[in-house]
């Protein structure tokens, strides 16, 4: 057999095998690759989770049960009302008489509300001129229609809105005197003029509304009553009323669809 018919044969002999093995590696470089991927988005997936149980154990919200004392009428009195993380609602009222320190007019359009019902505590109010400047800037109007209340003037809206829609309805949508948000200093009812300045359902549903639910957060408020948690919060859909806490508290419970009530619960 001539030589280079021999040398021929076998370097296509080498071709072929190179070819098998580097078909046969191809493969496995591929599994490799495939594998590597599934540790990656596994790993991943398990970082994300411990960053969120991380961010849950680094965020402290007070203990339901260290931050209230027995009351009368069967409801429990809030020991710490002057923190930003207060819960105060239909079973926690505020101690007798108080009055939040530091209450300050934030300086904010008011398109005709009277600038006397728009007193909150200094952080809060601080806050929300940064958000109004935020909603000018980006073409959204809004109101600061009620913000602070004594507990006598909460008195007198209470009974009157049991005179003008009875009892059922006025526990669905305005607080017993003394477990109002509003007492607290942290609270305001906010509207647009495109709406009215008016307190209704429907301000969910405009663009006011809409930007608000969304950017609430981004200053430190959260809308306090949503319409989904209604069962929890024992308060009608409010998308006017935004409650202070602070930006880190605020995002947590807006990335997390929770009310306050939800991360302090009692304990069992």
């Amino acid at each position: 057999m001539p030589t280079f018919y021999i040398v021929k044969v076998t370097k296509r002999i080498k071709e072929v095998i190179l070819k098998k093995i580097n078909s046969k590696y191809s493969w496995v470089l591929i599994v490799i690759f495939i594998i590597g991927l599934a540790l990656f988005f596994g790993n991943q997936s398990f970082f994300n989770n411990h960053l969120k149980k991380t961010n849950e154990t680094s965020l402290k919200f007070p203990n339901y049960d260290d931050t209230a004392i027995e009351a009368e009428n069967g409801l429990l009195a809030v020991t710490n009302p002057t923190s930003n993380l207060v819960l105060v609602n239909k079973e926690r009222k505020l101690p007798d008489g108080y009055e939040p320190p530091d209450l300050v007019y934030p300086v904010v359009p008011l398109h005709g509300v009277n600038k006397d019902k728009t007193l909150m505590r200094k952080e809060a109010a601080h806050a929300l001129e940064k958000l109004f400047e935020r909603a000018e800037a980006d073409g959204i109007k809004l109101t600061p229609v009620s913000a602070y209340r004594s507990f006598d003037r909460q008195k007198s809206l209470y009974n009157y809105y049991v005179q003008i829609h009875g009892e059922d309805w006025t526990q669905s949508f305005s607080a017993v005197p003394g477990t109002s948000e509003h007492q607290t200093g942290l609270s305001i009812d906010v509207s647009s003029p495109n709406f009215g300045n008016k307190l209704e359902q429907g301000f969910g549903e405009t663009k006011e509304g809409t930007w608000l639910a969304d950017h609430a957060h981004d200053f430190g408020f959260i809308i306090r009553y949503p319409e989904d948690k209604v069962d929890i919060t024992e308060y009608n859909y409010e998308p006017w009323h935004i409650r202070y806490l602070g930006i880190k508290y605020a995002t947590y419970l807006y990335k997390n669809d929770l009310a306050l009530e939800e991360v302090m619960k009692p304990k069992k």
